[in-house]
């Protein structure tokens, strides 16, 4: 990860729009999410258009589903501080 630059421009983030982001980047309709989290389509649109909470144990089993860390769910705007990357 030498070549690794931060991007210059940042757009804050949402949860909601961090699972959206995450759930259309691997090709998968909120029905497949749920299919696959067991976890209602309707709860789903609800926390991408952040109406409900995604909370701890939904991002556990939203990110088991994506295949992601569930703070990648949880903290969209989270990152590294400049000490810590090298």
């Amino acid at each position: 990860m030498g070549r690794y630059r931060p991007a210059k421009t940042r757009v804050p983030v949402t949860v909601g729009e961090s699972l959206r982001i995450v759930r259309e980047f691997q090709e998968l309709s909120q029905n497949q999410l749920a299919q696959l989290a067991g976890i209602p389509q309707s709860t789903i649109s609800a926390i991408e258009n952040d109406r409900v909470r995604l909370g701890v144990e939904r991002a556990k089993v939203l990110g088991r589903a994506l295949k992601c860390h569930p703070g990648v769910l949880v903290f969209p705007g989270w990152e590294l501080p400049r000490d810590a990357a090298a």
